[in-house]
């Protein structure tokens, strides 16, 4: 791996942060904070699928 792809290490740091705020969630016992948090990995993650299916198409990867 020569080349990092940037657009890629953001949401999977994204989705890192998304993770670990529902652990924060669930250990304060918020259901509102750990729901959030689950939409926002779904929503991340399909952002980042997307994304590397895109770069994919474009021969990009």
């Amino acid at each position: 791996m020569n080349n990092v792809k940037w657009p890629l290490l953001f949401y999977a740091i994204l989705a890192a942060a998304s993770i670990i705020g529902i652990g924060i969630s669930i250990s304060e016992q918020s259901l509102i904070g750990c729901l959030g948090c689950v939409a926002a990995v779904i929503v991340i993650m399909g952002m980042g699928f997307k994304t590397k299916k895109k770069m994919r198409e474009n021969g990009e990867l």
